[in-house]
């Protein structure tokens, strides 16, 4: 191992591929961030950190697992059975990839519209106790975890393929997947405090994971969105919501000096008589 990798080091190409993947990688982690956040935060606040923890650590396992088989992972693109539909946009070829890309992307829209539906519906009924009943399963660590490591898979999947695809040298996809595990592990508990704090980034976020979705299963039938096109629009989406936090807070500034000011002219008044 260490023979294959000390002539990468003299490599300036090597290094050049290495800071590509790095970015391309921590890219690639910020749809698994995201839903590893909203997910533990709907865990009491006890269990929140080292569930991200060991969903980001169940992460990095997982793709250094299926680097070490990296010949297995190729052959998860080849085709096991088709419907006999070829187009320029849409094929019916799957493969074992398409299969898991499509899987992941339906429990992607599932998760992210039950959350959304839970957020937004707040009238009072009859089953209260009942719907509780069924969400109690959120509260158990176990169960946030399985659902963490299943959406690992196909994140991971989909990111082992886009390094095969960019270099031919295992280390470096490690070390690449490594350090954008590292980076998602170091924002991870800044990134699911801001979405706790702010109820409108959490919608705005669900939004993200129902868009990644909806792409996840399109990839999967042969329909190949640019994911430039997707982070262009989640960064596009995130100024404005930032702008709008900037607007609100402005005005709670606002609306917080015009009441110390009037509660100043009214001790001043009240005061006056007396003097």
């Amino acid at each position: 191992m260490l023979e294959s990798i000390t002539p990468l080091l003299s490599d300036p190409a090597a290094w050049a591929a290495l800071v590509t993947l790095v970015v391309m990688e921590v890219v690639l982690g910020i749809d698994n961030l995201i839903f590893i956040s909203i997910l533990s935060n709907k865990l009491p606040p006890e269990h929140r950190q080292r569930t991200r923890r060991i969903g980001i650590g169940l992460a990095l396992i997982m793709r250094l697992g299926l680097l070490a088989t990296i010949g297995w992972i190729v052959g998860l693109t080849a085709p096991v059975f088709d419907l006999g539909f070829h187009g320029e946009t849409f094929d019916t070829a799957f493969s074992w990839r398409d299969l898991i890309l499509i899987a992941g992307g339906l429990f992607l829209v599932w998760k992210a519209t039950k959350e959304i539906h839970h957020a937004v519906d707040t009238t009072p009924s009859n089953d209260m106790l009942e719907k509780d009943k069924k969400d109690v399963v959120i509260n158990n660590v176990g169960s946030a975890i399985i659902q963490i490591i299943m959406l690992d898979l196909v994140f991971s999947v989909d990111s082992i393929l886009t390094a095969v695809g960019m270099t031919d040298h295992v280390p470096i996809m490690m070390v690449a997947v490594v350090v954008a595990v590292v980076v998602m592990l170091l924002a991870s508990d800044p990134l699911a405090n801001f979405i706790d704090k702010n109820p409108t980034v959490v919608m705005l976020a669900l939004g993200f994971l129902l868009m990644i979705g909806a792409v996840l299963i399109a990839d999967g039938f042969g329909v190949h969105v640019p994911k430039g096109y997707i982070y262009a629009a989640m960064a596009f989406s995130a100024l404005v919501e930032g702008l709008n936090m900037w607007s609100r807070n402005a005005q709670i500034r606002k609306n917080q000096a015009e009441e110390a000011a009037q509660r100043a002219l009214n001790k001043a008044e009240t005061a006056e008589p007396g003097v």
